[in-house]
């Protein structure tokens, strides 16, 4: 199993500075690592710096609450995809899926998706550790009509990170079509493979290069 191929390697830390970027950039390229993601005012410095690479930058939106209106979303996304993005990870507005007002949800979705169509995957992300299953079911059944690539387990800024029930549960529900996406507290080799094995397709973590040496 060709364990990097499967890892975003992230760095969205709130002080993370252009030191830190270039060690996570100079990693992803060193390494073979599926993605980079970033902050969206490093977009464009990572797309640059990874030409040629075969890296793609991945960047969030939404981040860390959902909260922002859809138009900020779709606003962000289009910037994203301007500065040279190929992966977008939205937050959900959560609190709207816990009233129940799944249309708003459906919609903050869809439009975020079909803005980067054709030029980017939607990864959804529905922040497990707030959510009850039946809740976690609803969201990742609404990213999927909404028309999203993956659904995404956490943004690592909340309460609690991926876990291997809830990627199992993600996996069940949204079956063979989507990619699903584990992220937070994946720092080790058996913590990656416990995922892979629930059904991961993709690993958002810090922990990269420690995963891949073992």
């Amino acid at each position: 199993m060709d364990l990097a191929k499967y890892i975003d390697h992230t760095l969205l830390k709130t002080d993370a500075r252009k030191a830190d970027m270039d060690k996570l950039l100079s990693e992803a390229k060193a390494y073979g690592f599926s993605s980079v993601c970033v902050s969206p005012i490093w977009v464009s410095y990572a797309v640059e710096w990874l030409k040629g690479c075969g890296v793609k930058t991945c960047t969030v939106i939404g981040f860390p609450q959902g909260a922002t209106p859809t138009e900020v979303k779709v606003f962000e996304a289009k910037k994203a995809i301007a500065d040279g993005a190929e992966e977008v990870d939205m937050v959900i507005p959560v609190g709207r899926l816990k009233d129940k007002d799944l249309d708003y949800v459906r919609n903050d979705i869809r439009a975020v998706a079909e803005e980067v169509k054709g030029q980017a995957l939607t990864k959804v992300i529905i922040e497990t550790c707030l959510l009850t299953d039946e809740e976690k079911r609803l969201a990742c059944r609404l990213a999927k009509e909404a028309g999203a690539d993956f659904v995404k387990t956490s943004t690592g800024f909340s309460t609690g990170g991926a876990t291997v029930e809830d990627v199992k549960l993600m996996r069940e529900t949204v079956g063979s079509d989507l990619g699903v996406k584990a992220s937070g507290g994946v720092r080790s080799r058996a913590d990656a493979e416990a995922m892979i094995a629930a059904g991961a397709s993709r690993l958002g973590t810090s922990s990269g290069v420690k995963i891949i040496e073992g």
